[in-house]
């Protein structure tokens, strides 16, 4: 079959917004639910507290977003619920009160389509939460429920609280919190399939959908997709999959995945033995054992192989997210490190997503410590701040880095260059992860002239289409012919 994926992603850069944590609205006249108690916005993240950020909070930030260059933001979950990361859904048609309601997400949702902002949501449909009214309904009537097949109860009575017996209802990794859906029910699929249709009706831009993989119901994420594309043929459709997702990447599913395959390689490569491996040892994306630029690249090779170029072009790449150690804490606080991994997320076939507050030196551990609160500006690292506005800008200025073809031209050592091309652009992106100054020859380029765009290399042309690049230690440059 054709694959087929939305073109806007192609050229896309996400910035993933844990909506807690990123930004406490300054208008005074809040509504009630929203004047309540609230950790210090400073204190670190505990896993019930709530800080208090909000969508109106978000809209106050546009600005600070566009100057970025953020064309694109995915927002964990919105929905109301009882927990700080609402992964733990009451109503998929309520916006969360603490976050402003309904009325504070159309808000947003306007002045980010205003400025030509993409917005995307988190879709956790494989289960609901013991608040969700239709499941709340078994737990207070019992088997007389009329939703009682919307779930899958094995005995009476439900021990939904009770931790010292088990869970007797099918939920998710057996927590009795999150209790699954059950879509061998009609009725059940067809709410969240209506769910799906009405937020994009709404005018979302997509769905980022949460451990799809759990939902095995055949033929659901197929008519996910054809509803959902009926309703808007360029929404973006995007599986949490960390691992192979050739299964869900054949075009008739999803259009792409958050891509760890890429995280995981990227960092062993660029942190190398500095990476942190308590951080990282139990969590599904291995950035180790260390990497040299052979091993690397064989990673790379692989990865491109593995899907189709318009699926390439559309994954959702990344070195941080709620779920993992922040890439700062993850590489020791190696910022030469961090700045490496960051130039290969920018200049990587598919759409780089940034965790807020990364850009400007946020560290955080393992949950909750990654889900901490967006530092006050004094606080900001602001050279790594202006290294992410120089390569979101080198990335939109230069169509090759989003949609060109890629290419390995050295991997040997702590080198590793490629190239980008599209039509009779070339450009080309030198990483040196040694302690020392590397010079490599690179001959039958495709071009006989180039110079340093990003970077502190230098680049001396020889003729014959022959350059030889000087690439400082524990540095990158991106050279190109326009």
């Amino acid at each position: 079959m054709t694959i087929t994926t939305p073109d806007w992603v192609k050229h896309a850069v996400f910035y993933q917004i844990y909506p807690d944590r990123f930004a406490r609205t300054q208008r005074q006249a809040l509504p009630p639910e929203m004047q309540v108690p609230l950790e210090s916005w400073d204190s670190l993240p505990t896993p019930q507290g709530y800080k208090g950020g909000d969508l109106w909070g978000v809209a106050e930030k546009l600005d600070y977003l566009q100057e970025l260059g953020i064309n694109a933001i995915y927002f964990t979950p919105i929905f109301q619920s009882a927990s700080n990361h609402r992964y733990h859904t009451h109503d998929y048609y309520v916006v969360d009160p603490l976050l402003g309601g309904n009325e504070a997400f159309f808000d947003l949702l306007a002045a980010a389509h205003e400025r030509g902002i993409k917005v995307v949501l988190d879709g956790v449909f494989n289960h609901a939460s013991r608040g969700f009214f239709y499941f709340n309904d078994i737990l207070e009537n019992g088997p007389h429920s009329p939703w009682l097949d919307w779930f899958t109860v094995e005995s009476w009575p439900l021990s939904a609280y009770d931790g010292e017996r088990a869970a007797n209802y099918k939920s998710w990794i057996n927590n009795r919190a999150l209790p699954e859906f059950n879509y061998e029910n009609a009725q059940a699929r067809e709410y969240i399939m209506q769910v799906g249709e009405y937020w994009i009706a709404q005018g979302i831009d997509g769905w980022r959908l949460d451990v799809p993989f759990e939902i095995t119901t055949e033929g659901f994420w197929a008519e996910f997709r054809e509803r959902i594309k009926a309703i808007n043929p360029e929404a973006y459709i995007v599986g949490e999959v960390w691992t192979d997702a050739r299964e869900w990447l054949a075009g008739d599913q999803f259009d792409g995945v958050m891509n760890y395959l890429f995280t995981g390689p990227t960092l062993a490569f660029t942190a190398q033995n500095r990476v942190e491996m308590s951080l990282v040892e139990h969590v599904d994306y291995f950035p180790y054992p260390a990497l040299d630029a052979k091993g690397y690249a064989e990673k790379i090779e692989a990865l491109l192989n593995l899907y189709d170029w318009e699926i390439q072009q559309t994954q959702l790449n990344l070195l941080s997210s709620h779920d993992v150690a922040r890439i700062l804490s993850v590489v020791g606080e190696d910022i030469a490190s961090m700045k490496l991994a960051t130039l290969l997320l920018f200049t990587f076939p598919g759409a780089p997503s940034l965790y807020y507050g990364d850009e400007v030196g946020l560290a955080g551990g393992l949950d909750p410590d990654c889900r901490r609160s967006f530092p006050a500006a004094e606080d900001w690292n602001l050279s790594l701040l202006e290294m992410h506005k120089a390569l979101i800008a080198l990335r939109h200025a230069h169509p090759a880095l989003r949609i060109g073809t890629y290419k390995i031209l050295a991997a040997e050592g702590n080198c590793y260059v490629f190239a980008r091309f599209l039509d009779d652009e070339m450009i080309v992106v030198a990483v040196n992860t040694g302690d020392r100054l590397l010079s490599v020859r690179l001959a039958d380029m495709a071009v006989d002239n180039g110079r340093v765009l990003y970077g502190a290399g230098k680049v001396d042309w020889l003729g014959d289409r022959t350059a030889m690049l000087e690439i400082p230690a524990r540095s990158g440059m991106v050279l190109g012919n326009l």
